[in-house]
């Protein structure tokens, strides 16, 4: 394989991404390659959107656009008085894809043993702030059947 630097370094950066390895990467990247202009420009656009205007909510933890605000605490539209509590986003989108749940979400960012997180790196107090702020009758622990997620919850 040729040394082009630019091209290494797209395969180190996508194989980072979970469940790609440094083949699944290259064939990625000769793909994008051979697809310029239907892959690679569009994709780039796009990631520099996201990287510039979606952000974390510092209140439910949930993805939100900077420009628009949170669809998931900051939801008029529709009253909800329960809320899920989550250890990440994939574990919201999960349940939102079931359709089998209608309220809030609220991340936590982790378990309290996970990866070295404290007590206080987790949007814990956050949680507390907006069950009594929005009047939450019923909060749902959804955390993993782990030592670490029995743990936070």
């Amino acid at each position: 394989m040729q040394n082009i630097t630019e091209i290494e370094e797209l395969i180190k950066l996508i194989s980072k991404l979970p469940g790609l390895g440094p083949r699944s990467a290259k064939r990625i990247v000769l793909k994008m390659i051979n697809n310029r202009e239907e892959l690679i420009k569009p994709m780039a656009k796009n990631l520099a959107d996201v990287y510039k205007n979606v952000s974390r909510c510092k209140t439910c933890g949930s993805l939100k656009s900077n420009i628009v605000g949170c669809n998931n605490c900051e939801n008029i539209k529709q009253k909800f008085n329960k809320i899920c509590v989550v250890e990440n986003i994939a574990d919201q989108w999960s349940i939102e894809a079931s359709s089998i749940y209608q309220g809030y979400f609220h991340i936590l960012g982790g378990t309290i043993a996970s990866a070295g997180h404290r007590k206080e790196d987790l949007l814990i107090n956050s949680l507390v702030e907006r069950v009594k702020k929005d009047k939450i009758e019923e909060v749902i622990l959804a955390t993993s059947a782990t030592v670490e997620g029995q743990t936070t919850a």
